[in-house]
C-alpha cells in the first residue's frame, strides 16, 4: 500500500549500507534525461540517489518492504523532492497501472544494517530474537518455523532454500531441543548436530540454514520468479532491467527467468561481478552477482 506522512516512522533510524555494483548498474541501466524508474528494493537509497543524481528531469518509484529501510530512503532522498515517489510493500503486490518505466532494478541482497542489528535476527553473530522478517508487519517469523514447523517440512526448507546436505539431520536435532528464542541459541545447536570437519569448515554450520529459514519466512524464490516474470511488461521499449543475485538459487531464476522471457533480449551471457577494489572495501559483494537484459 502507499505510505501516507501520517503512517511514516517519525524518525529515520540510521541506516548506513554501501550499495553492491553501483557503477556497473548506471552503465547497465544507462539512464536518461527525462527516464523514469523504479527501484524494487531501495534499502536506504544508494542506487536510487545514483539514478537521480544523472539528471534533473529523471524521476523514480522507490519500493521496499523493510519499513525501516524505506524511512532511511525517505531521508536520504528528500533533496529530490518530489521526483519519487515512495511504496511500503513487497515488488511482488507491486502494480505501476499504466504507467511504464524506462529501467527496472532489483537488488535481491539482505542489507548491512539488516545483518548487522541483532534484533533483526538474521544473524548468529550476535544474540537476537529469530524473526528473519524483511517486513516486519507480516505475522510469520523464523521462531514460527522452527518451534513449530514438522522435522520434514524444516528438512526440506534446509536441503531446498540451503542447500544444505546435512538437512534432515540438523532437523531432527532441532526438533529435539527446541524451543528457541534466539538466533545463537539455534546456531549452537546447529553446530552440535554435525560432525566435527564438518563444525569446523570453511564457513559456519548454520549459515545454510539460516539462509534458508529467511528464504523460507519471505517467500523470496517465490517473489523473485514473479518480479522476473511481470516486470518485463512494466518496462518502455528497449527499457532495460538490471537484478542483482547474491546465492546460486536466486541467480539461476534471474538467468532462466530472462533469457527464457519473450520481451526480453540478454545483455549478459555472464553475470557481472564486483572488483577486485570493490570486494576490499565491501567484502559482501563478493557474491553479487548483475544480469541485465533489455524490452525488445
Amino acid at each position: 500500500m502507499n505510505t501516507s506522512a501520517d503512517d511514516r516512522p517519525r524518525l529515520a533510524p540510521t541506516f548506513d549500507h554501501q550499495s553492491v555494483l553501483a557503477a556497473e548498474v548506471l552503465t547497465g541501466l544507462a539512464p536518461k534525461a527525462h527516464g523514469y524508474y523504479l527501484d524494487a528494493t531501495v534499502g536506504g537509497g544508494g542506487h536510487s540517489r545514483l539514478i537521480l543524481e544523472t539528471d534533473i528531469t529523471v524521476r523514480l518509484v522507490a519500493l521496499d518492504q523493510d519499513p525501516v529501510a524505506l524511512a532511511a530512503a525517505r531521508q536520504n532522498l528528500a533533496e529530490f523532492g518530489d521526483r519519487v515517489t515512495f511504496w511500503h510493500g513487497n515488488f511482488a503486490d507491486f502494480s505501476p497501472a499504466d504507467q511504464c518505466f524506462d529501467g527496472v532494478l532489483a537488488d535481491l541482497g539482505v542489507s548491512s544494517p539488516q545483518l548487522d542489528r541483532p534484533e533483526r535476527g538474521f544473524s548468529f553473530r550476535h544474540a537476537g530474537a529469530l524473526d528473519m522478517r524483511m517486513n516486519t508487519t507480516q505475522p510469520l517469523t523464523a521462531a514460527e518455523l522452527v518451534n513449530h514447523g514438522s522435522e520434514r517440512e524444516l528438512a526440506d526448507i534446509f536441503y531446498h532454500y540451503g542447500e544444505e546436505r546435512l538437512s534432515r539431520r540438523i532437523a531432527r536435532q532441532i526438533v529435539g531441543r527446541r524451543p528457541f528464542q534466539t538466533t545463537t541459541a539455534l546456531a549452537d545447536a546447529i553446530a552440535a548436530s554435525v560432525p566435527g570437519k564438518y563444525r569446523h569448515g570453511r564457513i559456519h554450520p548454520a549459515t545454510r540454514v539460516f539462509q534458508a529459514l529467511r528464504i523460507a519466512v519471505n517467500r523470496e524464490l517465490d517473489v523473485l520468479e514473479q518480479l522476473v516474470e511481470v516486470a518485463p511488461s512494466w518496462l518502455a521499449p528497449a527499457g532495460r532491467i538490471a537484478i542483482i543475485s547474491f546465492h546460486s538459487l536466486e541467480d539461476r531464476r534471474v538467468k532462466h527467468g530472462l533469457r527464457n522471457h519473450e520481451q526480453l533480449k540478454v545483455l549478459t551471457k555472464k553475470p557481472i561481478t564486483a572488483s577486485d577494489e570493490e570486494i576490499r572495501r565491501n567484502p559482501r559483494a563478493r557474491s553479487a552477482k548483475l544480469r541485465l537484459a533489455e524490452r525488445v
